[in-house]
Formats: structure tokens, C-alpha cells, sequence
């Protein structure tokens, strides 16, 4: 019970903290997307507005953002977009990105292969990671979003997934990284653990 009521809480917070900041702007979700990521050289090129994917940037018009490898994983961006790195790096690709940061004009973005680690930033298997990115939209101007990535015991097996995307309807306005839902909750049984040791 007090974790379900922990999670919303942490849920409402998140919701309020995007929002906050951008009164006219509405966060696009593509919810449940599931997009596996292929180990091959190929990948998937995805285009985040319309949702469409394919095996090659010819077959998916205007496609923004391309994770791909067999042997790690690699982001191959379309002109004007990148992943953002994390905060404070200025060369390398997508970082892992923590909540509460802001991906917009101000952050440093590039593309390549990730770094896995424990180190703030890098990539952890068996989880679920945070990228950020920025793309240009419909309307030939930046737009700003980030996305989930789930992530199996090997970087350059099988299990490599997009759970969800999330982008800023208007152009130029920066989005604050909410938690996956995931991570919500075991914020929440951390919580209960805590107060039973007391």
C-alpha cells in the first residue's frame, strides 16, 4: 500500500516537473512503442513524429534517430539531430540520463557508440536506460524528447529494446527526464524496505 501510494506521489511529481515551465507546450508519448533494436549494421532508423521504423533510412522518410551494432551500441543520427550526452561531457554519444534532467538548447549532443559502466552517464545492462535527443520535426524546426531503452545482459545481444519515447510538441522547448515507471516503483519498495529496518 505505501508503495503504490509512494509511487503515485513520485508519479504526480514527475508529471508536475515536466509541464512546469512550457504553459503552452504538450509532451507527445509514444507509449508502449517496444521497438527492438536488431544487432546488426543495420539497426532500426526510427522517425519519433510518425512512428514509422524500418531496416534502412530509405524506407522510413525523415527518420531522426538510428541505434544499431552487433558488436555494442551505436546511435547514427540524421542531419541536424543527436543524442544528448550526459551532462557535462562534451564528446561521446547518448548518455544514460538521470531524472529531473533537462534535454533542450543548452545540452552537448553527438553520436557513436555508448559506454557501459558505473560511472554517472554510462549505460547499465539489465536496465532500464535513459536517452535524451534532439530532431527536426515536420516543421523543419528542433524539437526535444527522450526515451527508454531496456537493455539485456550483453549490450550487443538479443535483448535491446525502446519502451517508450517521449517529445515536446513545440519546437525549441526543452523536456525535463521523468523516471520509468520501473524505477518509480522500486523508489517506492526502497522506501518501505528503509522504514521496516527502523
Amino acid at each position: 500500500m505505501l508503495s503504490n501510494r509512494l509511487a503515485k506521489h513520485f508519479a504526480a511529481a514527475a508529471a508536475a516537473s515536466v509541464v512546469a515551465g512550457a504553459a503552452n507546450a504538450a509532451i507527445v508519448h509514444w507509449a508502449n512503442a517496444n521497438l527492438v533494436i536488431p544487432n546488426t549494421i543495420d539497426g532500426l532508423y526510427i522517425n519519433v513524429e510518425t512512428r514509422t521504423t524500418g531496416s534502412a533510412g530509405s524506407v522510413v522518410a525523415g527518420w531522426d534517430i538510428n541505434p544499431y551494432s552487433a558488436t555494442s551500441l551505436t546511435w547514427f543520427n540524421a542531419t541536424g539531430t543527436g543524442m544528448m550526452r550526459y551532462p557535462g561531457a562534451t564528446t561521446g554519444s547518448a548518455g544514460n540520463l538521470a531524472a529531473g534532467t533537462v534535454v533542450g538548447a543548452t545540452g552537448s549532443y553527438g553520436s557513436g557508440a555508448v559506454t557501459v559502466g558505473a560511472l554517472p552517464g554510462n549505460w547499465v545492462l539489465n536496465s532500464v536506460n535513459t536517452f535524451g535527443f534532439r530532431f527536426v520535426a515536420a516543421d523543419g524546426l528542433t524539437h526535444y524528447g527522450y526515451g527508454y531503452f531496456q537493455i539485456g545482459s550483453s549490450i550487443s545481444g538479443a535483448d535491446r529494446m525502446i519502451t517508450d519515447i517521449f517529445f515536446e510538441d513545440v519546437a525549441a522547448t526543452a523536456i525535463t527526464v521523468v523516471p520509468a515507471p520501473g524505477a518509480i516503483a522500486l523508489l517506492g519498495l526502497a522506501g518501505l524496505a528503509g522504514r521496516r529496518r527502523r
